[in-house]
């Protein structure tokens, strides 16, 4: 069989492939022109599948993309194509989960707005018995703003989007005494922390029962641009958003608009629309109300090897013709 990579991957990581493909053939295609000529008759592609590669393909069983998203990879004659679509989902769960978390834990002890103080070298204690403190004046400081601090055992956390990323949010929270329900377009699989998933038809219901509204749901035709202004409206007005997922899935427009009007009280903030993140934008401005971080969830030391390992993983069994792990529905794109 005949494995073809594209683009180009390291000379450390071809000499793995190699090792494991054995009378197999590898090739590290090094441009465009070289990928097109490969691909004739390749087996299997790893890497960035283009209609024009595909196009070239004549006997494709296998594609394997580098990334887990995929809002940017599928295209229609590659869902219509017979090849399998695997991705790299799983391997960045946990880190996500954390940061997910992390928020969580930030707004429910109002770590965000200690840091505006500690800016101004300022000690004033917050969360006290009416929960409102006023601020001095500065950038992105609210005067008089509700600042109660959280005991998350008494919270609840609704996760949208149960797949390996959502499970691992659902562990964090209930290992902090929380509430924890669940809702999924497509998984409606149980686990010990959400024992009954629940469907979309529950969505009015999931937002107005959670105070943590946890986004860990791919980039796909059902979910783009469902966060609008009219959704929003419909959790709590002491809820928080959190969006780790991808950032097509929030309306950013409505988000601000929800949070001058103080529909909700927060968002966190991990992927966006518009990606960077405009200097104009106002959401850099609300530095009371939001967590505003650059699309690193998924960032740890440990990704690199556990991508190689996987890489690897699927490569053997692809060749030993074994079942492959992370087969993607192209027409849900995940």
């Amino acid at each position: 069989m005949k494995i073809v990579f594209f683009p180009s991957v390291d000379a450390s990581r071809v000499a793995k492939f190699n090792a494991i493909a054995g009378q197999h053939k590898v090739v590290n295609a090094n441009s465009l022109n070289e990928a097109m000529e490969e691909v004739a008759d390749a087996d299997g592609f790893i890497g960035k599948i283009t209609p024009e590669l595909l196009g070239n393909a004549t006997k494709l069983k296998w594609v394997q993309s580098m990334t887990a998203s995929l809002e940017h990879y599928v295209f229609p004659a590659l869902i219509n194509h017979p090849s399998v679509l695997t991705n790299m989902r799983g391997i960045f769960s946990d880190v996500v989960a954390d940061h997910a978390i992390g928020m969580v834990l930030s707004f429910s002890r109002n770590l965000h707005r200690y840091i505006l103080q500690q800016e101004q070298s300022k000690w004033a204690p917050l969360g006290g018995e009416n929960g409102r403190v006023d601020f001095a004046s500065g950038p992105g400081i609210t005067n008089s703003i509700d600042l109660k601090h959280q005991v998350l055992s008494e919270k609840t956390l609704g996760v949208f989007g149960l797949g390996g990323i959502g499970k691992e949010i659902a562990k964090r929270g209930a290992a902090f005494n929380m509430r924890c329900i669940g809702l999924d377009p497509f998984c409606l699989e149980p686990s010990k922390e959400i024992p009954q998933p629940w469907p979309m038809e529950r969505l009015d219901e999931f937002l107005k029962s959670s105070d943590y509204v946890v986004i860990a749901a791919p980039h796909t035709p059902i979910t783009e641009k469902l966060f609008n202004l009219d959704l929003i409206k419909k959790m709590k007005a002491d809820a928080v958003l959190i969006n780790i997922g991808r950032g097509a899935i929030v309306v950013l427009d409505d988000l601000v608009k929800a949070l001058d009007q103080g529909l909700i009280a927060g968002a966190g903030l991990d992927v966006f629309e518009i990606e960077p993140l405009p200097e104009t934008h106002p959401l850099w401005k609300m530095r009371d109300k939001v967590i505003l971080t650059p699309h690193v969830a998924g960032y740890a030391p440990p990704i690199a090897s556990r991508h190689l390992a996987f890489l690897m993983d699927n490569l053997q069994r692809f060749l030993d013709q074994l079942p492959l792990m992370n087969v993607v529905d192209k027409s849900r794109w995940f």
